[in-house]
């Protein structure tokens, strides 16, 4: 059974930082890509950033350019988000997932298995 465990999110002021953490278990890690999303109140669930499998290509929404940087340690099973100069627009749930292959991608349908996710919330 895979599982995928988010942490790190949090309550922050503008400007500020936070590292989330997905710790997978259950399948091969090192092989698949992985990515996070995010979900607003009242929004769609949308792509925030992606990492395939030997981290050599990473992708990054638009949005979150310049800001945050996905990483993974193969070794650990563990995919990581650092999120500097947070904006409240930011706020949301965010989510890790496993994709179905190797390759990153910014489409939910390219990841087979989802966390549950854990809380961002930015203050203005």
């Amino acid at each position: 059974q895979v599982q995928l465990i988010e942490s790190g999110g949090g309550l922050v002021q503008a400007g500020g930082s936070l590292r989330l953490s997905c710790a997978a278990s259950g399948r091969t890690f090192s092989i698949y890509a992985m990515g996070w999303f995010r979900q607003a109140p009242g929004k769609e669930r949308e792509f925030v950033a992606a990492i395939s499998w030997d981290a050599i290509s990473t992708y990054n929404a638009d949005s979150v350019k310049g800001r945050f940087t996905i990483s993974r340690d193969n070794a650990k099973n563990n995919v990581y988000l650092q999120m500097d100069d947070l904006k409240p627009e930011d706020t949301g749930v965010y989510y890790c997932a496993g994709g179905r292959t190797g390759r990153g991608s910014g489409a939910a349908t390219e990841y087979g298995y989802w966390g549950q996710g854990t809380q961002v919330t930015v203050s203005s």
